[in-house]
């Protein structure tokens, strides 16, 4: 690996403009396609590939016997490894689609609302629990050799009762360059603030005066609209610029530490820690190992 070559690989799919969607179906021993992006909007079925390793963004896991994994943005960073995987049959099936494959007209129908929050939420990667893997699975088999229309309709079938299910957002806003959008001015107008700001000492009091609100209030408020408390929130996006740093500079932990707002290193390992399972050192080096420059 060249150390001066700097850019991530972007992949060139086959999917033409005159296809709804292409897919891909392997059995294979291993996983060789190194961390890239694309264009197209991705989802991934695993099955017998527990114990190999995901990396979505600056998420990295070990995925289970069955994965299922929705990726729509075009800057995302994401890959499989064999990491601790020891199946001799590995199969995957990767669909991908255009993202106006469901334009916005439609997307606005209240029928497809949710399909549309599940794609916006996707952005930031989104994997699938064991049960709503196992109730789309015959469907995604069954789509290896379906054609025609129905091939399509079958698709929007399955990404509308995948819009239905529980799902987990894998990589942090912050790394991910974009800004979480969330239905309340007074959230947007806070969260925005605090991607601003989050080196600095960014205070619970400051940022509820902003919006309008009390300390408790804004509390509540927040913890209602975004499922976290303000320091959760504000521990992602300093987490989430942490890891872009440590994956795109080469600055020491320490330097990172003071640049995302952490007041002292073994502050920032700990959260670091919490949130990624691994320490910054770890992190750096886990994700270099996986990452193909051109």
């Amino acid at each position: 690996m060249n150390s001066k070559q700097k850019s991530i690989l972007r992949e060139v799919t086959p999917l033409s403009d005159e296809d709804c969607f292409m897919i891909f179906y392997r059995v294979k021993r291993e996983f060789t396609f190194p961390v890239h992006i694309h264009k197209e909007f991705e989802l991934n079925f695993i099955e017998n590939g527990a114990g190999a390793q995901r990396i979505v963004g600056d998420s990295t896991e070990e995925i289970e016997d069955l994965e299922l994994t929705l990726i729509t943005s075009p800057t995302l960073t994401h890959g499989w490894f064999d990491h601790h995987c020891r199946s001799t049959e590995i199969k995957e099936i990767t669909i991908q689609f255009h993202a106006n494959l469901l334009n916005e007209q439609l997307l606005k129908k209240n029928q497809f609302r949710t399909v549309k929050e599940m794609f916006e939420r996707a952005a930031y990667g989104l994997t699938f629990p064991i049960e709503t893997i196992r109730q789309v699975k015959d469907a995604i088999y069954s789509l290896v050799s379906d054609k025609g229309a129905h091939s399509v309709l079958k698709l929007f079938g399955i990404l509308y009762d995948l819009s239905q299910a529980k799902s987990r957002i894998l990589s942090s806003q912050a790394f991910a360059e974009n800004i979480q959008h969330y239905d309340s001015r007074r959230i947007e107008r806070a969260y925005t603030h605090m991607l601003q700001h989050f080196n600095e000492n960014i205070r619970l009091a400051n940022v509820a005066a902003l919006v309008g609100m009390t300390e408790v209030s804004f509390s509540r408020f927040l913890k209602q609209r975004t499922g976290r408390n303000f320091v959760d929130l504000l521990n992602d996006i300093r987490i989430g610029h942490a890891s872009r740093m440590l994956v795109d500079t080469t600055h020491s932990i320490s330097e990172i530490a003071a640049a995302c707002g952490f007041n002292n290193l073994s502050n920032f390992n700990r959260i670091f820690k919490k949130k990624k399972q691994c320490v910054p050192r770890e992190f750096r080096e886990n994700y270099k190992e996986t990452k193909l420059f051109l």
